[in-house]
């Protein structure tokens, strides 16, 4: 337990710092304490008393944060997992943040409300029912401040209604929410209006909350309507980068007026008019500088909602109205303008995120984009005729002096790209332009200059163009465009040689005829060596060096070029190496290092097919890298280590070596498990482990053998992680030498008992079904009945009865159903208790449910209470687990080399079994088997070319 004293408040303080420190080896030592005390008790107590005592603001910042991220982290109760948060913080910590939050500098306040939100998902309404009384009762207090913050978190709060699905539970919630906060807000609204000329206007959230609106309609869209025409001078700023109050608030109502045309199309329709004419005003009144962005965004989103309705149509029919739209709003808000390009030179990730990324929704481009597309669902041929006359003016004016006018050509490419992808359906009739013929005429051109590094914005331009059009442009302009973007890898600009490496990316993965790619590896074979040469030069470029567009597109060449890239391996795996090294010092950049890992496992895979031998050499490089990223608990990067080791011991045939066996008793470390992140990658390690040296095991660690039965242990007990104890599980059946697990099978079995009997899912039941199944192949169908009945007389049958019989068209997956079916098989054809003893009366059944599994459609209905959140899915900071595509497992049959038609298998067994009891078999089919099975069995009787006696 961590007492509330000034000796420990200033012990955290002084961790807090070192936490912020640039440095890894100061900062993440201080991480990992505070990771390892934020278990105890009173600590989340301790940040909340420090963010409110301590007298240094950075400290009160990062301690608001940090509590942010422990909540996040460890709010969530997950089912069979021990609860992180202790009952009495919990209750302190909801009795004193709303107060705190509310009485808190709005950057920590922030923070706060973050928090509360968190926390509201898990306990609100149930857990947590004064929330909204006390935050409803603050509105009294008239303290702007105040109000704001419970605005802020009601907003936090109530906007995930928007996006649930459906049912009794969240209508219930969201009465509970109106009944308790829709009058006043309302009220609190009015009084704001009052207030609002003589003081401060803060831009309230908008709330989707239905109903208690329209019994107000007339009130709010008059007063919405006042304020969207509001001209006061005190509320504006002179700052041309930040918005100010006026600016925020208008962006405001014009947000919530697209709501209301979406959400209440009817009852809004007689306010409409009036709001299209104001916003309308506003849009052609406002001027280009970066504070209005939002507004002006804002605003044209309004009226791109608006003109996609049919009932709305009539309001822009006109030709006129269509060309002042395209001229007054569409045209200037797609211009470059100097903020552009500044952020285009100096803020390139923030560029690429908004351009490539779709985050861009706030921006006048893409807004414009977006009204675009919406005047073109009824206005297709009109909009293209306008637009037709602005591209050719444009390139025009380009041409006269393109080093002056290169603006031009800029607004020219993106009226295209953003028509051209606007157009619902594409109808050769309303084409803008040829696209082959202006990709040759006025992209390519640009692409091909002597310098790279001209013009930057027209060649970011032309590549983006590729990536858009790039299944419209013939094949064979494609392949000139290579060499190209090969070239500009090598540009100084971040935007362009980002482009080219996402451009090269996007034509690596296109598909053509047989799903095969359609750039193929025979093609880019005179490209190899600078394509990979520039590649990795690219990643040494300043602002680059963990750029994520880059890796990607490594990973796509190596998957293209296949084993063209053997010859530049030594090299390449260097590089990669050094790149682990670096980034593992501060990993920042997850997809970059998802990437660079995927990487790594396609050059081992590549040349290791080639060449098995070649697996020490990958070890060789890799394990000093590795080892300091396992000693340096690098969490980040641990689930990838243990991804990449899986595949390297796979290389190895029936061997283990020294080096690997040294590593696994520490594999088997309680501590590792914890993590969530590091349970698929270890489970799968451990798999490789068995599959490649279970006889070493055996032998030489046979000690360990009960520590491995202990993860297995663990994982069944989970219901997010009891499929991993089960992959486990059959691969030390499959594997291990039976007499080294003879004195642990009954065991194994009681503990699957107790879980089935505590907590039955239908996740468990199916891995269950396989296991017992797998247990009959590898052990024999007679092993299999004496175990049971071993641990409780005729639990056989009630295990055929109760879960094989009735459960067993729940399985899913050609492996496991193929598993099952030849256990099943075993079970009817060499048990001998089924056949001369009270287990008989089943043999029928057991056959007929043998029949719906080769023959019925899955059963995939889980039960209702079984719709939980895995823990894969749960809000945390956590470590997750990031599957690399290319480091995995081949699916594996473990029956793959005894039967290959499970049906076929069927009949000879049931051949043989009747050549042993001549007649007892067909009398019992004859009475007993559903006819349609029984025609079914006859097929597979006769495609085995076997008859029963």
């Amino acid at each position: 337990m961590a007492h509330l004293s000034d000796a420990n408040l200033q012990t955290l303080t002084e961790y807090l710092k070192k936490t912020l420190d640039p440095d890894p080896a100061i900062r993440r030592p201080a991480e990992k304490f505070l990771e390892s005390v934020e278990g105890s008790q009173n600590y989340p107590l301790l940040l909340l008393t420090l963010l409110e005592k301590s007298q240094e603001n950075v400290i009160k910042v990062c301690a608001s944060v940090t509590f942010k991220n422990y909540i996040k982290r460890n709010w969530r109760i997950v089912e069979d997992e021990p609860n992180k948060i202790c009952e009495l913080d919990r209750i302190a910590i909801k009795a004193n943040i709303v107060p705190l939050m509310l009485s808190s500098p709005e950057q920590i306040q922030k923070q706060l409300s973050d928090a509360i939100s968190i926390i509201g998902r898990e306990d609100f309404p149930q857990k947590w029912p004064d929330l909204l009384t006390e935050m409803v009762n603050r509105f009294q207090s008239g303290d702007f401040h105040v109000i704001n913050g419970v605005l802020r978190t009601a907003h936090s709060l109530f906007k995930r209604y928007r996006h649930e699905f459906k049912s009794n539970e969240l209508w219930t919630e969201i009465k509970l929410v109106l009944d308790a906060f829709a009058l006043p807000l309302t009220n609190l609204f009015k009084v704001f209006l009052v207030e609002s000329f003589l003081k401060q206007i803060y831009a309230f959230p908008s709330q989707d909350l239905p109903e208690f609106f329209e019994d107000n309609m007339e009130t709010w869209m008059t007063n919405f309507h006042s304020l969207l025409t509001l001209d006061n001078k005190l509320l504006q700023t002179d700052d041309e980068e930040e918005a100010g109050l006026l600016e925020l608030l208008k962006s405001q109502i014009c947000d919530n007026a697209a709501l209301y045309a979406q959400k209440y199309d009817e009852e809004f329709q007689p306010y409409l008019p009036r709001f299209v004419t104001a916003i309308w005003n506003l849009l052609v009144t406002t001027g280009q500088e970066v504070k209005y962005d939002l507004l002006v965004s804002n605003a044209i989103q309004f009226l791109a909602s608006v003109c996609e309705r049919p009932h709305y149509k009539h309001l822009f029919e006109d030709q006129n109205t269509l060309t002042s739209i395209c001229e007054k709003v569409i045209v200037p808000n797609m211009e470059f303008r100097a903020a552009d390009e500044e952020a285009f030179e100096d803020n390139s990730e923030e560029y690429i995120r908004r351009d490539l990324e779709g985050s861009d929704i706030d921006t006048r481009r893409r807004a414009a984009c977006d009204l675009v597309r919406g005047l073109c669902k009824f206005f297709e041929g009109p909009v293209t005729g306008i637009f037709s006359g602005y591209v050719n003016s444009m390139l025009q004016e380009y041409a006269k002096n393109p080093s002056v006018n290169w603006k031009h050509k800029d607004a020219a490419i993106y009226l295209v790209t953003s028509l051209m992808k606007s157009c619902p359906l594409y109808n050769p009739a309303n084409e803008l332009v040829n696209l082959t013929e202006f990709f040759v005429n006025h992209i390519q051109p640009d692409l091909k200059s002597a310098t790279v590094n001209e013009f930057p914005v027209l060649k970011a331009d032309g590549i983006k163009y590729i990536m858009i059009f790039r299944n419209q442009v013939p094949k064979e302009q494609l392949l000139v465009s290579i060499p190209l973007l090969i070239n500009h890898l090598q540009a100084e600009s971040i935007v362009v040689h980002t482009y080219a490496a996402h451009a090269l990316e996007r034509l690596f993965t296109m598909r053509g005829t047989n799903n095969a790619t359609l750039i193929t590896a025979a093609e880019m074979a005179p490209f190899v060596e600078v394509l990979l040469t520039n590649l990795f030069k690219a990643l040494t470029l300043p602002g680059s060096s963990e750029n994520e567009y880059i890796m990607k597109a490594i990973m796509r060449s190596f998957s293209l070029l296949q084993e063209s890239i053997i010859p530049y391996i030594p090299s390449v795996i260097t590089q990669l190496t050094q790149k682990l090294l670096a980034v593992s010092k501060n990993p920042s950049k997850p997809h970059f290092n998802h990437y660079m890992f995927e990487s790594i496992c396609l050059s081992i895979r590549i040349t290791c097919k080639a060449n098995p031998e070649a697996v020490g050499s990958f070890e060789e490089a890799l394990f000093l890298v590795f080892t300091e990223i396992l000693q340096n608990d690098v969490q980040e990067f641990i689930p990838y280590v243990f991804q990449v080791m899986s595949l390297l011991l796979e290389m190895h045939k029936n061997e283990i070596p020294s080096s690997y066996m040294a590593l696994f008793p520490h594999l088997l470390q309680p501590v590792l498990w914890e993590r969530t992140g590091n349970i698929p990658p270890l489970v799968r390690l451990l798999q490789a482990y068995l599959e490649r040296g279970a006889s070493t095991i055996a032998s030489a660690a046979a000690d360990k053998i009960p520590g491995l039965l202990g993860v297995f242990q663990k994982l069944i007990a989970s219901k997010a992680n009891d499929h991993q104890g089960f992959y486990l599980l059959n691969s030390i059946i499959e594997h291990m030498p039976p007499e080294s697990v003879d004195q642990y099978r009954k065991q194994i079995f009681i503990l699957l008992f107790q879980r089935l009997q505590n907590s039955k899912t239908t996740k468990f039941i199916k891995s269950f079904l396989v296991f017992i199944n797998l247990y009959c192949v590898r052990y024999g169908a007679l092993a299999l009945q004496e175990i049971f009945d071993s641990i409780q007389p005729k639990m056989f049958g009630m295990v055929l009865e109760k879960i094989i019989i009735p459960e067993i068209q729940k399985v899913s997956g050609q492996v496991e159903k193929k598993i099952c079916a030849v256990g099943i098989t075993k079970i009817l054809t060499e048990c001998p208790p089924m056949m001369d003893t009270e287990y008989t009366k089943l043999w029928i059944p057991l056959l007929q449910a043998l029949i719906g599994l080769f023959e019925l459609p899955e059963d995939d209905t889980i039960p209702d209470e079984e719709h939980f959140i895995d823990i894969e899915d749960t809000p945390g900071y956590q470590t997750a687990f990031s599957q690399l595509a290319f480091a995995g497992r081949k699916e594996h049959d473990p029956v793959g080399q005894m039967v290959n038609n499970p049906r076929i298998h069927l009949a000879q067994s049931l051949h043989k079994l009747s050549t042993a009891c001549p007649g007892r078999v067909l009398s019992m089919l004859s009475t007993s088997l559903n006819a349609e099975a029984l025609q079914y069995l006859q097929g597979y009787l006769q495609a085995a070319s076997v008859s029963l006696l």
